[in-house]
């Protein structure tokens, strides 16, 4: 049996202070889980054809969203819009069983909360958080 809070999980969410947030960023958004009140603040910046280039963080959220945000920040360099969607989207399937775990570094870590459903939501909300950020005009 898996366990929810794993030392590389609570690791991860220590690597957060590498994404510090500022006001100066090209994209930014705000989302709060309503389930558990979490809350994520996202800045990123990106080049010309659209690739993240930096990244912040703001978050207050329980470590399994601390942890889902360090993943995200860690792999997100030079990603676009439609890899960050087409990943958030394969972690839903996956939290409800229907897919695998898709390709990202150290996803693998947050597999403990799979069998937890009131921790979905934390768990995807810095990936929503970067959906809307990417999706607003700048």
């Amino acid at each position: 049996m898996n366990s929810l809070y794993t030392p590389q999980m609570l690791a991860l969410s220590t690597e957060l202070a590498f994404y510090p947030w500022s006001n100066g960023f090209d994209h930014q958004a705000e989302k709060r889980s309503s389930v558990c009140g979490s809350t994520i603040a996202i800045g990123l910046d990106t080049d010309s054809d659209g690739r993240i280039t930096r990244l912040g963080l703001k978050v207050s959220a329980c470590a399994v969203g601390q942890s889902s945000a360090a993943i995200l920040a860690k792999g997100a360099k030079g990603s676009n819009t439609t890899t960050v969607q087409e990943t958030a989207a394969a972690i839903a399937s996956w939290l409800a069983g229907e897919g695998d775990l898709p390709e990202w570094p150290q996803l693998e870590v947050i597999v403990g909360a799979r069998p937890h459903p009131g921790r979905h939501g934390a768990l995807l909300l810095p990936w929503e958080a970067a959906i809307k950020a990417l999706s607003a005009p700048q």
